[in-house]
């Protein structure tokens, strides 16, 4: 770098004249970073889009275009206080008795009241202050079992609530002690007789031990304040006469959840009828159009969108505008980057290709016309919705819910042939956008419906012509520095001599 002396002998003001010189060269340097600019908006807005497209054909298409994604059923039970029905994708047409014998329960002991319920027993309290006493060995046992296991575990006098809880607990058993009604709770944590419980003494001084912890239950007590037990019990129900046992009361047969709520009465059986889910099949075509439309509105609004005269601002235009000004510029910068862009033509003409196609179903061309589905007249449609379709008596579109709903009768009268027609449709709009985002050396990545590396190469190279520009940039500068340095220094040594000639000629 230069010195940069300012005119201190000539008076000139030579840093603001050669900030002029440097300024006026300076424009080829804002033109390439505006032009690096205008290309990073338009790879922004294609990223996004790209994303959309992207989320169409896996989302939907890659979906659509099996028939599983429409063989959704529904079932109705003539009595639903008697069960409860979900209705998955192997489920059988037609209609179906069942018969609920038994609810399945879980075994959950009540524990008897602690003394006389009102001593204050704590988790700390021991076997020793609830009165139990142990001959000379100075234990006992407590006998623990299920369908599966059994413990055996040894109390003695410093044995606490606190220390019965964590055995039962370890053996897999929900349990607790309600200190305010001095009771102990006890349950298994499934449903069903495997899961059912016992708690018994496995001695004498297990059995005075679990008296006083109110675990043992008594049959022919009536106080209401000693130990009660439910056994765990099974569900049981009868579907088209057939026998069906499980631990919980949700039975999973044959691509039917069914959840049992209530006995039905001796003799008595209701209903599960299945058929096909009108309107689930309806939402699917119904939610598709909703995100084409979305896609194919705006392709069409950033190819329409108004041209612009208005260029990238540099870090010098920005400091100079208000924060809204730099918004609005930019949000229009945006808005209008892929205007007349030729990927996006050719992506939205070839969905529009598809779409508009007629489909051979049962050797007879039909169109999405056929089930009701068309574009506004182009007079009525806004701007840049004219390819958007609407269902004819869709509650949601102001446009056509006065119709005639054709899908809908078309889905219950002839489902067949409105789910073949769907596939197909899929399928075509699945392989057209296969192959327009397909990879192309040098210009497109797999998956990428515009030329992603292309934009990507073009971004990179204008980091390289910047660098380039800017270096020339300061070495203009430099020059110039440098040539009015030499100015000044001349001018200085001529200012020099003058006055030592003067001295010598006796002057002043």
């Amino acid at each position: 770098m230069a010195m940069r002396l300012s005119g201190l002998m000539s008076g000139m003001d030579t840093e603001s004249i050669i900030s002029q010189l440097v300024d006026a060269r300076k424009v080829k340097v804002d033109k390439a970073k505006k032009a690096q600019k205008t290309v990073n908006y338009k790879q922004e807005a294609w990223k996004s889009l790209n994303t959309k497209l992207k989320g169409l054909q896996g989302k939907y298409l890659s979906n659509m275009r099996f028939t599983t994604a429409y063989a959704k059923k529904t079932s109705k039970i003539s009595d639903s206080s008697v069960a409860s029905v979900i209705t998955g994708e192997g489920a059988v047409k037609g209609v179906q008795t069942l018969e609920v014998e038994s609810l399945a329960k879980t075994a959950y002991l009540t524990g008897g009241e602690l003394g006389d319920g009102k001593q204050g027993y704590t988790a700390l309290s021991t076997l020793k202050d609830l009165g139990v006493e142990f001959d000379e060995s100075g234990e006992g046992k407590i006998s623990i079992a299920d369908g599966s296991k059994s413990v055996d575990i040894t109390v003695n006098e410093n044995t606490t609530i606190s220390d019965v809880l964590t055995q039962l607990k370890d053996f897999g058993l929900n349990a607790s002690f309600d200190e305010k009604n001095q009771r102990f709770f006890v349950s298994a944590k499934e449903s069903g007789e495997a899961n059912d419980f016992s708690i018994s003494f496995g001695d004498t001084n297990g059995e005075n031990a679990l008296k006083a912890l109110g675990l043992s239950v008594d049959p022919n007590d009536t106080t209401g304040k000693g130990a009660t037990k439910v056994d765990g019990k099974n569900a049981v129900i009868y579907l088209n006469d057939a026998k069906f046992t499980n631990s919980s009361n949700v039975f999973e047969i044959n691509g039917l959840t069914i959840t049992a709520q209530n006995q039905t009465k001796p003799g008595e059986k209701v209903t599960i009828t299945t058929q096909d889910d009108t309107d689930g099949i309806y939402d699917v075509v119904k939610n598709f159009l909703k995100e084409y439309n979305s896609i194919v509105n705006e392709m069409d609004k950033l190819y329409n969108a108004d041209k612009t005269e208005i260029e990238p601002l540099t870090d010098d235009e920005k400091y100079a505008l208000s924060d809204k000004e730099v918004e609005d510029i930019e949000k229009k910068l945006a808005e209008s980057a892929l205007r007349r862009d030729e990927n996006i033509s050719e992506v939205s003409q070839g969905l529009k290709s598809i779409m508009s196609a007629g489909i051979e179903i049962n050797g007879k061309t039909m169109y999405l016309s056929d089930f009701g589905i068309n574009t506004l007249s182009y007079f009525s449609a806004p701007d840049n919705e004219k390819n958007a379709y609407h269902i004819d008596g869709d509650s949601d579109d102001d446009s056509t819910s006065g119709n005639e709903d054709k899908l809908k009768s078309m889905i219950a009268n002839d489902p067949s042939t409105t789910i073949s027609f769907f596939t197909k449709l899929s399928q075509n709009l699945y392989d057209k956008m296969t192959d327009m985002s397909k990879s192309v050396d040098g210009y497109r990545s797999f998956g990428s419906f515009f030329d992603d590396k292309k934009i990507k190469s073009d971004f990179t190279e204008y980091n390289s012509k910047i660098a380039d520009l800017e270096k020339k940039l300061n070495d203009y500068e430099d020059m110039w520095y440098k040539k009015f340095s030499k100015m000044e220094t001349a001018m200085a040594k001529m200012q020099s001599n003058t006055s030592a000639i003067t001295s010598m000629l006796g002057g002043k």
